[in-house]
Protein backbone atom coordinates (compact mmCIF):
# COMPACT_ATOMS: atom_id res chain seq x y z
CA UNK A 1 0.00 0.00 0.00
CA UNK A 2 1.18 3.40 -1.32
CA UNK A 3 1.69 5.44 1.47
CA UNK A 4 -0.25 8.92 0.48
CA UNK A 5 -2.70 9.12 -2.49
CA UNK A 6 -2.73 12.62 -3.64
CA UNK A 7 -5.76 13.90 -5.23
CA UNK A 8 -5.99 17.25 -7.30
CA UNK A 9 -10.26 17.95 -8.13
CA UNK A 10 -10.32 19.59 -11.79
CA UNK A 11 -11.88 22.52 -10.39
CA UNK A 12 -9.48 23.59 -7.61
CA UNK A 13 -7.11 26.04 -7.50
CA UNK A 14 -3.44 24.65 -7.65
CA UNK A 15 -1.97 24.12 -4.57
CA UNK A 16 -0.80 26.74 -2.67
CA UNK A 17 1.77 27.41 0.32
CA UNK A 18 0.99 27.79 3.92
CA UNK A 19 0.19 31.28 5.01
CA UNK A 20 3.52 32.92 6.14
CA UNK A 21 4.45 33.25 9.72
CA UNK A 22 6.26 35.70 10.99
CA UNK A 23 10.33 35.36 10.88
CA UNK A 24 11.23 33.28 13.88
CA UNK A 25 8.11 32.01 15.13
CA UNK A 26 6.95 28.76 14.73
CA UNK A 27 3.26 27.79 13.10
CA UNK A 28 0.32 26.87 15.53
CA UNK A 29 -1.23 23.71 14.77
CA UNK A 30 -4.67 23.28 16.80
CA UNK A 31 -5.98 19.66 17.49
CA UNK A 32 -9.51 19.19 18.02
CA UNK A 33 -10.48 16.23 19.97
CA UNK A 34 -14.31 16.10 21.07
CA UNK A 35 -15.10 13.47 23.54
CA UNK A 36 -18.82 12.24 25.52
CA UNK A 37 -18.13 9.52 28.35
CA UNK A 38 -14.38 9.12 27.26
CA UNK A 39 -12.70 8.77 30.98
CA UNK A 40 -10.89 6.09 29.56
CA UNK A 41 -9.67 7.36 26.60
CA UNK A 42 -8.65 11.08 27.20
CA UNK A 43 -5.77 10.82 28.96
CA UNK A 44 -4.07 8.73 25.93
CA UNK A 45 -5.39 10.86 23.25
CA UNK A 46 -3.60 13.31 25.50
CA UNK A 47 0.01 11.38 25.80
CA UNK A 48 0.20 10.12 22.10
CA UNK A 49 -0.63 13.60 20.86
CA UNK A 50 1.58 15.72 22.73
CA UNK A 51 4.55 12.48 21.76
CA UNK A 52 4.16 13.52 18.22
CA UNK A 53 4.50 17.18 18.93
CA UNK A 54 7.23 16.70 21.00
CA UNK A 55 9.21 14.44 18.64
CA UNK A 56 8.91 17.08 15.41
CA UNK A 57 9.88 19.77 17.62
CA UNK A 58 8.97 22.60 15.02
CA UNK A 59 5.73 23.41 15.87
CA UNK A 60 3.55 24.82 18.35
CA UNK A 61 0.49 23.47 19.38
CA UNK A 62 -2.95 23.61 21.08
CA UNK A 63 -4.85 20.63 22.32
CA UNK A 64 -8.68 21.16 22.28
CA UNK A 65 -10.84 18.84 23.85
CA UNK A 66 -14.61 19.92 23.39
CA UNK A 67 -16.68 17.59 26.36
CA UNK A 68 -20.54 17.35 24.95
CA UNK A 69 -22.51 16.60 28.30
CA UNK A 70 -20.26 13.55 29.07
CA UNK A 71 -22.08 12.16 32.15
CA UNK A 72 -19.07 10.41 33.57
CA UNK A 73 -15.60 11.63 35.23
CA UNK A 74 -14.25 12.81 31.42
CA UNK A 75 -14.26 16.21 32.50
CA UNK A 76 -12.22 15.43 35.73
CA UNK A 77 -9.93 13.88 34.13
CA UNK A 78 -9.18 17.11 31.77
CA UNK A 79 -9.33 19.37 33.90
CA UNK A 80 -6.64 17.60 35.78
CA UNK A 81 -4.46 17.74 31.89
CA UNK A 82 -5.05 21.06 31.31
CA UNK A 83 -3.70 22.42 35.12
CA UNK A 84 -0.73 20.26 34.19
CA UNK A 85 -0.32 21.32 30.62
CA UNK A 86 -1.72 24.86 29.10
CA UNK A 87 -1.68 23.47 25.66
CA UNK A 88 -4.63 21.48 26.78
CA UNK A 89 -7.51 23.49 26.20
CA UNK A 90 -11.05 22.61 27.41
CA UNK A 91 -14.63 24.42 25.91
CA UNK A 92 -17.54 22.80 27.93
CA UNK A 93 -20.85 22.06 26.46
CA UNK A 94 -24.27 23.55 28.36
CA UNK A 95 -25.73 19.89 27.31
CA UNK A 96 -25.14 17.28 24.67
CA UNK A 97 -25.66 18.96 21.06
CA UNK A 98 -24.75 15.95 18.91
CA UNK A 99 -21.17 14.96 17.49
CA UNK A 100 -22.08 16.68 14.36
CA UNK A 101 -22.02 20.14 15.99
CA UNK A 102 -19.80 20.17 18.46
CA UNK A 103 -16.71 19.12 16.99
CA UNK A 104 -17.82 21.18 14.13
CA UNK A 105 -17.96 24.51 16.91
CA UNK A 106 -14.64 23.11 18.11
CA UNK A 107 -12.94 23.46 14.70
CA UNK A 108 -14.23 26.93 14.34
CA UNK A 109 -12.81 27.95 17.58
CA UNK A 110 -9.43 27.30 16.81
CA UNK A 111 -6.81 29.44 16.12
CA UNK A 112 -4.02 27.32 14.63
CA UNK A 113 -2.29 28.20 11.11
CA UNK A 114 -3.99 24.34 10.74
CA UNK A 115 -6.56 22.31 12.48
CA UNK A 116 -6.11 18.87 12.88
CA UNK A 117 -9.64 16.67 13.46
CA UNK A 118 -8.97 13.69 15.89
CA UNK A 119 -11.55 11.97 18.27
CA UNK A 120 -10.54 11.12 21.66
CA UNK A 121 -11.73 7.59 21.11
CA UNK A 122 -8.22 6.44 19.70
CA UNK A 123 -9.95 5.12 16.51
CA UNK A 124 -8.41 7.56 14.47
CA UNK A 125 -4.45 7.12 15.20
CA UNK A 126 -2.89 10.67 15.82
CA UNK A 127 0.64 9.04 14.80
CA UNK A 128 -0.81 10.52 11.30
CA UNK A 129 -0.71 14.12 12.06
CA UNK A 130 3.23 14.07 11.31
CA UNK A 131 2.28 12.90 7.85
CA UNK A 132 -0.87 15.03 7.48
CA UNK A 133 1.46 17.99 8.67
CA UNK A 134 4.31 16.88 5.32
CA UNK A 135 1.50 16.88 2.88
CA UNK A 136 0.17 20.69 4.24
CA UNK A 137 4.19 21.74 3.78
CA UNK A 138 3.62 20.72 0.37
CA UNK A 139 1.12 23.03 -0.61
CA UNK A 140 -1.99 21.09 -0.13
CA UNK A 141 -4.87 23.07 2.22
CA UNK A 142 -6.62 19.83 3.21
CA UNK A 143 -5.21 16.01 4.12
CA UNK A 144 -7.71 13.32 5.06
CA UNK A 145 -7.49 10.00 6.11
CA UNK A 146 -9.09 7.44 4.08
CA UNK A 147 -10.10 4.50 6.38
CA UNK A 148 -9.24 1.47 3.90
CA UNK A 149 -9.71 -0.81 6.78
CA UNK A 150 -10.86 -1.69 9.90
CA UNK A 151 -11.12 -3.77 13.17
CA UNK A 152 -14.80 -3.34 13.52
CA UNK A 153 -17.78 -5.36 12.47
CA UNK A 154 -16.96 -6.61 9.05
CA UNK A 155 -20.82 -5.93 8.44
CA UNK A 156 -20.75 -2.63 10.25
CA UNK A 157 -17.60 -2.33 7.65
CA UNK A 158 -19.56 -3.14 4.71
CA UNK A 159 -22.19 -1.28 5.39
CA UNK A 160 -20.57 1.93 5.92
CA UNK A 161 -19.03 1.50 2.27
CA UNK A 162 -22.12 1.14 0.83
CA UNK A 163 -23.47 3.99 1.92
CA UNK A 164 -20.36 5.69 0.53
CA UNK A 165 -21.19 4.18 -2.62
CA UNK A 166 -24.17 5.45 -2.34
CA UNK A 167 -23.89 8.50 -1.46
CA UNK A 168 -21.19 9.47 -3.96
CA UNK A 169 -23.37 8.23 -6.67
CA UNK A 170 -26.14 10.38 -5.33
CA UNK A 171 -24.10 13.47 -4.74
CA UNK A 172 -23.85 16.27 -7.69
CA UNK A 173 -20.37 16.77 -6.84
CA UNK A 174 -17.66 14.15 -5.89
CA UNK A 175 -17.37 13.11 -2.01
CA UNK A 176 -14.44 11.80 -0.59
CA UNK A 177 -15.18 8.23 -0.02
CA UNK A 178 -14.43 6.04 3.39
CA UNK A 179 -13.61 9.06 5.46
CA UNK A 180 -14.84 10.54 8.79
CA UNK A 181 -13.10 14.06 9.05
CA UNK A 182 -9.87 12.85 10.43
CA UNK A 183 -7.44 15.26 8.82
CA UNK A 184 -5.87 18.51 8.70
CA UNK A 185 -7.46 22.08 7.20
CA UNK A 186 -5.97 24.68 6.75
CA UNK A 187 -6.68 27.77 8.53
CA UNK A 188 -8.23 29.06 4.89
CA UNK A 189 -10.56 26.36 5.35
CA UNK A 190 -11.80 27.28 8.55
CA UNK A 191 -12.59 30.54 7.72
CA UNK A 192 -14.29 30.39 4.33
CA UNK A 193 -16.45 27.78 7.31
CA UNK A 194 -17.14 30.60 9.21
CA UNK A 195 -18.86 32.63 6.54
CA UNK A 196 -20.81 30.30 5.69
CA UNK A 197 -22.61 29.95 8.69
CA UNK A 198 -23.96 26.38 8.45
CA UNK A 199 -25.57 25.55 11.70
CA UNK A 200 -25.95 21.66 11.03
CA UNK A 201 -23.56 20.90 8.08
CA UNK A 202 -22.63 17.80 6.58
CA UNK A 203 -18.75 18.18 6.59
CA UNK A 204 -17.48 15.85 5.16
CA UNK A 205 -19.58 17.23 2.32
CA UNK A 206 -18.46 20.77 2.98
CA UNK A 207 -14.61 19.84 2.13
CA UNK A 208 -15.57 18.19 -1.54
CA UNK A 209 -18.00 21.33 -1.77
CA UNK A 210 -15.52 24.25 -1.02
CA UNK A 211 -13.15 22.23 -3.52
CA UNK A 212 -9.54 23.08 -2.52
CA UNK A 213 -6.90 20.51 -3.70
CA UNK A 214 -7.13 17.73 -1.45
CA UNK A 215 -4.36 14.66 -0.53
CA UNK A 216 -5.06 11.41 1.06
CA UNK A 217 -3.40 9.27 3.65
CA UNK A 218 -4.99 5.98 4.03
CA UNK A 219 -4.98 4.41 7.20
CA UNK A 220 -6.18 1.33 9.05
CA UNK A 221 -8.67 1.89 11.75
CA UNK A 222 -8.13 0.02 15.09
CA UNK A 223 -10.85 -1.60 17.23
CA UNK A 224 -12.36 1.05 20.36
CA UNK A 225 -9.75 -0.41 22.95
CA UNK A 226 -12.23 0.93 26.21
CA UNK A 227 -15.33 2.38 26.46
CA UNK A 228 -18.63 2.40 24.65
CA UNK A 229 -19.41 4.46 21.02
CA UNK A 230 -22.18 6.93 21.33
CA UNK A 231 -22.60 6.70 17.57
CA UNK A 232 -26.35 4.53 18.10
CA UNK A 233 -28.37 3.41 15.05
CA UNK A 234 -30.35 6.54 15.17
CA UNK A 235 -27.06 8.97 14.77
CA UNK A 236 -25.38 7.00 12.10
CA UNK A 237 -28.99 7.49 10.60
CA UNK A 238 -28.62 11.08 11.23
CA UNK A 239 -25.44 11.64 9.70
CA UNK A 240 -26.15 9.66 6.86
CA UNK A 241 -29.29 11.28 5.85
CA UNK A 242 -27.86 14.51 6.05
CA UNK A 243 -25.30 13.84 3.92
CA UNK A 244 -28.29 12.43 1.16
CA UNK A 245 -30.30 16.25 1.77
CA UNK A 246 -27.16 18.40 1.94
CA UNK A 247 -25.91 17.04 -1.53
CA UNK A 248 -28.40 15.60 -3.39
CA UNK A 249 -31.94 15.91 -5.01
CA UNK A 250 -31.80 13.05 -6.63
CA UNK A 251 -34.72 11.32 -4.20
CA UNK A 252 -37.06 14.30 -4.74
CA UNK A 253 -36.88 13.54 -8.33
CA UNK A 254 -37.02 10.04 -7.52
CA UNK A 255 -40.79 10.37 -6.20
CA UNK A 256 -41.71 12.50 -9.39
CA UNK A 257 -40.56 9.85 -11.81
CA UNK A 258 -41.74 6.64 -9.41
CA UNK A 259 -44.93 8.34 -9.03
CA UNK A 260 -45.87 8.89 -13.02
CA UNK A 261 -44.52 5.30 -13.65
CA UNK A 262 -47.13 4.23 -11.14
CA UNK A 263 -49.54 5.72 -12.16
CA UNK A 264 -48.93 4.82 -15.63
CA UNK A 265 -48.84 1.04 -14.79
CA UNK A 266 -52.33 1.48 -12.26
CA UNK A 267 -54.16 2.56 -15.57
CA UNK A 268 -52.62 -0.27 -17.45
CA UNK A 269 -53.79 -2.78 -14.67
CA UNK A 270 -57.33 -0.90 -14.95
CA UNK A 271 -57.56 -1.07 -18.52
CA UNK A 272 -56.47 -4.87 -18.27
CA UNK A 273 -58.90 -5.89 -15.88
CA UNK A 274 -62.06 -3.74 -17.47
CA UNK A 275 -60.96 -5.71 -20.65
CA UNK A 276 -61.38 -9.09 -19.02
CA UNK A 277 -64.19 -8.51 -17.48
CA UNK A 278 -65.69 -7.04 -20.30
CA UNK A 279 -64.62 -10.22 -22.41
CA UNK A 280 -64.94 -12.94 -20.00
CA UNK A 281 -68.01 -11.18 -17.82
CA UNK A 282 -69.09 -14.35 -16.03
CA UNK A 283 -65.64 -15.99 -16.12
CA UNK A 284 -63.78 -13.41 -14.45
CA UNK A 285 -64.03 -12.20 -11.03
CA UNK A 286 -62.57 -9.36 -9.69
CA UNK A 287 -62.24 -10.64 -5.74
CA UNK A 288 -60.62 -8.39 -2.81
CA UNK A 289 -56.64 -9.65 -2.85
CA UNK A 290 -55.79 -7.13 -5.80
CA UNK A 291 -57.35 -4.17 -4.23
CA UNK A 292 -56.36 -5.06 -0.81
CA UNK A 293 -52.55 -6.00 -1.92
CA UNK A 294 -52.60 -2.56 -4.29
CA UNK A 295 -53.94 -0.34 -1.20
CA UNK A 296 -51.17 -0.99 0.96
CA UNK A 297 -48.38 -1.06 -2.22
CA UNK A 298 -49.64 2.43 -3.42
CA UNK A 299 -49.95 3.30 0.71
CA UNK A 300 -46.30 2.28 1.06
CA UNK A 301 -45.05 3.88 -1.80
CA UNK A 302 -46.94 7.38 -0.28
CA UNK A 303 -45.56 6.99 2.69
CA UNK A 304 -41.81 6.54 1.85
CA UNK A 305 -41.68 9.22 -0.34
CA UNK A 306 -43.88 11.17 2.35
CA UNK A 307 -40.44 10.43 4.45
CA UNK A 308 -38.05 11.46 2.15
CA UNK A 309 -39.76 14.91 1.86
CA UNK A 310 -39.93 15.02 5.27
CA UNK A 311 -36.14 14.61 5.77
CA UNK A 312 -35.77 17.50 3.21
CA UNK A 313 -38.41 19.49 4.80
CA UNK A 314 -36.38 18.77 8.21
CA UNK A 315 -33.04 20.19 7.15
CA UNK A 316 -34.80 23.26 5.60
CA UNK A 317 -35.63 24.38 9.14
CA UNK A 318 -32.97 23.57 10.89
CA UNK A 319 -31.06 26.05 8.36
CA UNK A 320 -34.00 28.63 8.70
CA UNK A 321 -33.65 28.47 12.38
CA UNK A 322 -29.91 29.58 12.57
CA UNK A 323 -29.31 28.69 15.95
CA UNK A 324 -25.66 28.21 17.12
CA UNK A 325 -24.01 24.84 17.06
CA UNK A 326 -23.45 25.10 20.71
CA UNK A 327 -24.00 26.93 23.69
CA UNK A 328 -21.22 26.81 25.73
CA UNK A 329 -20.88 26.40 29.57
CA UNK A 330 -17.36 26.74 30.22
CA UNK A 331 -13.66 27.31 28.70
CA UNK A 332 -10.41 26.38 30.46
CA UNK A 333 -6.75 28.02 29.03
CA UNK A 334 -8.49 30.19 26.52
CA UNK A 335 -6.26 33.29 26.43
CA UNK A 336 -8.35 36.29 25.73
CA UNK A 337 -6.89 37.40 22.20
CA UNK A 338 -6.36 40.74 20.60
Amino acid sequence: MKDHILERPSACIAPSSPPPVQAGKKKLISVISACYNEEENVTECYERVKKVFQEMGNYRYEHIFIDNGSKDKTLVVLRKLAAQDPNVKIIVNARNFGHIRSGYHAILQARGDAIISCVSDLQEPPELIGKFLEKWEEGFLIVIGVKLQSDESPLFFAIRKLYYELVTRLAEIELNKNTTGFGLYDRRFVDILKEMQDPYPYFRGLVSEIGFPVAKIPYHQPARKRGITSNNFYALYDIAMLGITNHSKVPLRMATMVGFAVSFLSLLVAVGYLTFKLLYWDQFSLGLAPLVVGLFFFGSVQLFFIGILGEYIGAIHTQVLKRPPVIELERVNFEKES
